[in-house]
């Protein structure tokens, strides 16, 4: 079994440049109205919407409010210099969570919140 996660919006173009440019995905298939990205074993998907090939459960676009994504990176501090060098606006800056994360986070074309983080031990 696999999962991957997709988003319905009317950004196609500049959500795949943003995942694509600032974080390295590759483009596993790419239409006018869908586009895969993959980076290691996972999957991103972005898609217009009201596409007549859709269902109507996959055509409301995406609202911009609720959801997450995270990106796990060996050195989160490398990370964070890397994408403050290429001018992303940080949403949340640098930090460590009691539970063990240490991330930051910035936020996509559509409003999602990406989640770039190194997991360490919790210190509770």
């Amino acid at each position: 079994m696999r999962l991957y996660t997709g988003f319905i919006t009317d950004k196609l173009e500049e959500s795949k440049n943003f995942y694509v440019h600032n974080f390295g995905l590759e483009v596993q298939f790419e239409s006018d109205w869908f586009v895969l990205l993959k980076l290691g074993d996972s999957e991103l998907a972005f898609m217009v919407p009201n596409h007549p090939s859709q269902r109507p459960i996959f055509q409301n676009q995406f609202s911009g409010r609720g959801a997450w994504v995270t990106i796990e990176v060996e050195n989160v501090d490398a990370e964070f210099e890397r994408i403050k060098q290429l001018g992303l606006p940080i949403e949340i800056e640098l930090r460590d969570e009691s539970w063990g994360d240490r991330h930051f986070a910035v936020v996509d074309p559509n409003g999602i919140g990406v989640d770039v983080i190194t997991f360490n031990q919790p210190s509770d």
